[in-house]
């Protein structure tokens, strides 16, 4: 699996606001369930769980938030790079300016592994978030995805 086929060119959100950790994770749930067709609830409440267990701030300004959704049939990202970072209790203490909400179907482990694997591999490179910071609208963020940028 690759990133490209969990983000859609239309998933790609940036100058997105917001003013704590909590903020943030329910403006990309709305942002997921107008795409989903959800309502922002069962996309929030079951984040928040995961975060409940523990950051997911996997440093250098990055946040993978994630979480199993009852109805996906297939992994779902939503990326936003936020105008001003976050506190998001990462585990550097470093505030968050990437964030990748990953939507994972509830069954299917090997392929939510890969999915989960796939794009924190990708986000912990630094060339790829070097990119991803410079990138000047949404279609130049995306285009990163595809190694366009």
């Amino acid at each position: 699996m690759t990133v490209d086929e969990i983000l859609a060119p239309e998933d790609a959100l940036v100058g997105l606001r917001a003013a704590s950790k909590m903020a943030l994770l329910e403006a990309v749930a709305g942002r997921a369930a107008d795409r989903l067709g959800l309502a922002a609830e069962a996309i929030l409440a079951p984040v928040a769980r995961r975060e409940g267990l523990g950051s997911t701030g996997v440093g250098d300004g990055v946040a993978l938030p994630h979480a199993r959704l009852e109805g996906l049939d297939r992994p779902f990202g939503l990326l936003a790079r936020l105008r001003d970072p976050v506190d998001f209790d990462a585990v550097d203490d470093r505030p968050v300016d990437l964030v990748f909400l990953l939507l994972l179907p509830v069954d299917g482990e090997a392929r939510n592994l890969n999915a989960l694997a796939c794009v924190a591999r990708w986000l912990r490179d630094p060339g790829t978030a070097a990119s991803l910071r410079a990138a000047r609208d949404a279609a130049a963020l995306h285009a990163v995805v595809g190694g366009r940028a």
